[in-house]
């Protein structure tokens, strides 16, 4: 009988031990696989990197702040917008869930609200080439 529950044992440890890595594996890309796996069609170049500027400027920096570091809340209470070039990425961290988040927001409460509406898909992967540099930068 002991031999049983200490194989019950042995399986529940193994059983929490990968479900810990699978969340693991998870924060660090977001847990957002289908959008990991959207690939950037747009080349890292000097021209997109300094369109993705431009629209970051006028678009994002009043939120996420000029160097992208993120800034105060823009309510009592509310979240503050997050720092899009240190390494605690809590959607994704890949050029398609970047991507995405700028797409579609984040919901459910869309604390960031979607910009599919107002920057095309060319124009938001500068906004992701742009980012990508700065962080490339540090």
């Amino acid at each position: 009988m002991r031999a049983f529950f200490l194989k019950l044992a042995l399986i529940a440890i193994s059983i929490i031990c990968m479900i810990t890595g699978v969340a693991i594996a998870q924060g660090k890309s977001g847990g957002n696989s289908e959008a990991a796996n959207l690939k950037n069609p747009i080349d890292m170049t000097a021209e997109s990197i300094e369109a993705g500027e431009k629209l970051y400027m006028r678009r994002c920096r009043g939120c996420h702040g000029r160097d992208a570091t993120g800034g105060p809340p823009k309510e009592a209470g509310a979240t503050s917008p997050s720092n899009l070039i240190d390494n605690h990425y809590e959607h994704g961290s890949t050029d398609g869930e970047i991507y995405y988040v700028i797409r579609n927001g984040i919901p459910p409460e869309l604390v960031m609200e979607p910009w599919d509406d107002r920057l095309d898909e060319t124009d938001t992967w500068n906004v992701v080439n742009y980012l990508k540099s700065l962080s490339a930068a540090d």
